[in-house]
């Protein structure tokens, strides 16, 4: 008797285990674990001998916004889903040290002086050459080796709602003419929208084109693959690409190819697509024309829609384009700051700019600033659930 007692004693004992088990197992398939605020002291550090801090921004509705002075990025943006969980819906690292890694993927950065690519690092401005540094196969990639992305900022103003950074990249650093003076103004309203607002000036003449360089998984940082997005862009072209992603000077029509997104679906549906663009991009790494549909005075770019956390994201802008990346090189080198490993196609970028390499494509929206103008622009990122 006393044998059958303990025997069904530990049979129930088991059934208690197995069943917090996967109880617990659930849970974390359902909801992806996430720092739900972020230490400021445990992410300041030093780099290159300069302090680097943690910023906050907060509305009344729950959404917080983290930023750091180095390279005047987005470390995490806490947004509420359909349930009313807050959910960090942007990619980055609890240290402001793992930034300082020439393996991070430009993880919520400004990248500048000229976002995207340049062909073989060379462009002309009145009969002059000049010479970039190459990073990107022939090319140069969002300003070279170390841009404005690797720079520390200076913060010019702060409040809980509004961060502003200046940074002034000196004159032919990375090879571009001009002491250009840059600002970058960071503001969250009680509407859940963060805007982006850039602004710069050059003594030279030179080319310009500033953009934010978040990567975004609508249901978490580290929550899994992001090809179950639904994804709507307002664009009826693109510029297709050569073999090393540097527009042709063309401007092609999406409708019945992959790159139609004009209605929305899943990020996944088309990416593995027997297309000649797909495999020069190994997925998404294009630019979308925007078809300049207005709301207010924006332009609409965006909606990108989380499958399992009901998290809308609408992205405006005064921009011509906006680069669409699906996470095609993402490969588990970095750490997130939840401890998850960035793998692949776990994240997305959307990126309003003009368009890659316009120093060399005259058909292309001009990117030059001359001394004595003020370049201006900015973007909206609007968070809702359905």
């Amino acid at each position: 008797m006393k044998r059958k007692m303990k025997y069904i004693g530990m049979v129930s004992i088991l059934f208690v285990v197995l069943g917090c088990q996967q109880k617990n197992a659930t849970k974390a398939k359902d909801e992806p674990a996430m720092t739900m605020h972020m230490d400021s002291n445990a992410f300041a550090g030093k780099i290159n001998d300069q302090e680097v801090h943690l910023f906050e921004l907060k509305n009344k509705r729950g959404v917080h916004a983290y930023l750091t002075n180095f390279g005047a990025r987005i470390v995490g943006l806490w947004v509420p889903d359909k349930q009313g969980n807050l959910r960090d819906v942007v990619l980055g690292f609890a240290k402001a040290t793992d930034y300082n890694n020439p393996a991070e993927p430009y993880f919520g950065t400004i990248v500048g002086p000229f976002g995207n690519r340049i062909a073989k690092g060379t462009f002309q401005l009145d009969g002059q050459s000049y010479q970039l540094p190459v990073n990107n196969g022939s090319n140069t990639l969002h300003g070279g080796f170390n841009g404005v992305h690797f720079a520390n900022w200076t913060v010019k103003s702060k409040n809980d709602s509004s961060i502003t950074f200046a940074y002034t990249l000196p004159d032919r650093s990375e090879g571009f003419p001009g002491n250009i003076a840059m600002e970058v103004t960071y503001g969250l309203n009680e509407e859940n929208e963060l805007t982006i607002a850039y602004q710069a000036q050059s003594d030279k003449k030179t080319v310009i084109n500033l953009t934010n360089h978040a990567y975004f998984n609508l249901n978490g940082e580290g929550s899994g693959s992001i090809l179950n997005h639904q994804i709507r862009l307002f664009a009826d072209e693109f510029t297709p690409v050569d073999s090393t992603l540097i527009p042709t000077g063309k401007l092609e029509k999406v409708i019945g190819t992959p790159f139609d997104f004009t209605v929305k679906k899943a990020i996944g549906r088309d990416i593995n697509a027997n297309d000649r663009q797909l495999f020069y991009g190994k997925g998404y790494d294009h630019n979308f024309v925007l078809n300049k549909q207005k709301e207010g005075g924006w332009y609409k770019a965006a909606q990108v829609t989380g499958d399992q956390s009901g998290i809308v994201m609408d992205i405006l802008t005064e921009e011509p384009g906006i680069q669409f990346y699906s996470g095609n090189f993402m490969n588990e080198k970095v750490q997130l700051k939840n401890g998850k490993k960035d793998s692949f196609r776990t994240a997305f970028c959307l990126e309003p700019q003009h368009f890659p390499d316009s120093p060399n494509q005259s058909n292309f929206p001009s990117t030059v600033l001359i001394p004595g103008q003020i370049y201006k622009t900015k973007s909206l990122y609007r968070f809702s659930v359905y």
